[in-house]
């Protein structure tokens, strides 16, 4: 299996609910900021929409990081309306949800299920030059954490600033970093 990180976000043309009206994103709109794509299975279901308000709680922190947030399903434009008008927690989502009801854009990214038409619980966090950061799917029983992804953002970020150093495990912003050389072999 090839690896998506570094890879460059494939081009593609999605419909979208966002902001009480229908979209169309392009990889296009990605470029020349950070991004995060939030793949998840399906509208109307039970681990979605608590991954999805856990995002939404988060929106803002991710906007003042120069970062827009993509919600996928293979839901259609007219599903995410129906689902953000129903639900008091999807209500509540101010960021784009694309509709990717052909999978085209859950196949680029590796994380369609053929049999079921859905897709995995995929997150990739590109960078402002349309370079994948950070890739990480889960199966769909497993719920993702919005707190976690964006300290993985700040730490995609601080490498993607700081030339030659880089983020040890649980790294939040003003902590030490290393800088790996000779010297630092063996010494962690």
């Amino acid at each position: 299996m090839e690896t998506l990180i570094n890879s460059t976000l494939p081009k593609f043309t999605a419909q979208a609910y966002h902001n009480d009206d229908f979209t169309t994103v392009t990889d296009e709109n990605l470029k020349g900021n950070w991004s995060i794509l939030f793949f998840y299975p399906a509208d109307f279901t039970f681990v979605c929409p608590t991954e999805l308000g856990d995002m939404a709680d988060r929106y803002a922190e991710l906007k003042e990081m120069g970062v827009e947030v993509y919600s996928v399903s293979t839901d259609t434009h007219f599903t995410h309306k129906a689902w953000h008008d129903s639900s008091d927690t999807i209500g509540k989502i101010q960021y784009p949800m694309l509709a990717d009801p052909t999978g085209a854009l859950a196949r680029a990214f590796g994380v369609y299920i053929e049999e079921e038409g859905l897709a995995y619980r995929g997150t990739f966090v590109i960078d402002p030059d349309g370079r994948v950061k950070v890739a990480e799917v889960h199966d769909n029983g497993i719920g993702r954490n919005a707190e976690e992804l964006v300290r993985k953002v700040q730490a995609a970020q601080f490498v993607a600033t700081h030339t030659g150093e880089v983020c040890p495990a649980k790294w939040k912003p003003g902590a030490e970093t290393l800088k790996p050389g000779p010297d630092l072999v063996g010494k962690i």
